[in-house]
């Protein structure tokens, strides 16, 4: 069986449209899990919603906007 990254298989990419969970925004946002956090509590990162107890999601949309400004003061 060849194993094949998780890169190469397309899982890097956002949807359209929907909620991301937090390993799909790191994998397309220069950012560490911890980093993100600290971005959220500082609110400089969104909130997302929680669709459950455990459960935390960000719109695509709201991330799509916070890549498109970090491109914009690069």
């Amino acid at each position: 069986m060849v194993r094949v990254k998780a890169r190469e298989q397309g899982f890097g990419v956002l949807p359209e449209h929907g909620f991301v969970r937090l390993p799909t925004i790191l994998q397309v946002y220069p950012i560490s899990r911890a980093g993100w956090w600290a971005g959220v509590k500082d609110g400089s990162k969104p909130a997302g919603v929680l669709l459950s107890a455990r459960v935390r999601a960000w719109a695509v949309e709201d991330i799509r906007r916070l890549i498109a400004e970090a491109k914009q003061t690069a």
